[in-house]
């Protein structure tokens, strides 16, 4: 459900620094004018395969959405890979081209500022969250304004999903 008690965020995901799975400065302010897809990934995972499911999303949707996967190691350790041997699996086995992050935490006390963001009402404006599992999905709209957030169950090209965008 959206929630109708929205806040000016306190700060801006625009400002949120975050490396690409290579080691290079992602600057989020590419992706103002597109809904941003934010979502923590594990190779080893019950719901590895959405990763197909992103992909297509991806591809349908590329002129007006970006997909940023995070991948995490947080969960049952079921991403126990290098960024190197993360992005080669994604590669092969999915075709994934959408954008891959460098390996964060997505909790706990080293949690990364870019899912402090996500699920700090305080910060986003919004609402308040906590990651659940791997494959949870935070959508942002256009202008940088979280809108919602689905559990692991939620597929990537669920109508929920979709008509957000």
């Amino acid at each position: 459900m959206l929630n109708k008690e929205k806040k000016q965020p306190t700060s801006s995901i625009y400002d949120i620094k975050i490396n690409d799975i290579k080691g290079s400065p992602i600057d989020l302010n590419e992706f103002r004018g597109k809904k941003l897809l934010f979502v923590n990934v594990a190779s080893k995972c019950g719901f590895t395969n959405q990763y197909d499911g992103l992909q297509e999303l991806y591809n349908t949707q590329k002129n007006r959405l970006m997909i940023i996967g995070s991948p995490c190691n947080q969960f049952g350790a079921q991403e126990p890979g290098t960024e190197e041997e993360i992005q080669s699996f994604c590669r092969m086995n999915y075709g994934v081209d959408f954008l891959l992050t460098e390996k964060i935490d997505v909790k706990g006390d080293t949690q990364h500022p870019l899912y402090k963001w996500l699920t700090t009402k305080e910060l986003n404006g919004s609402k308040n969250s906590s990651v659940k599992w791997n494959f949870q999905k935070y959508i942002v709209d256009e202008e940088g304004h979280f809108i919602n957030y689905f559990y692991s169950i939620t597929k990537p090209m669920s109508k929920k999903i979709l008509k957000l965008l």
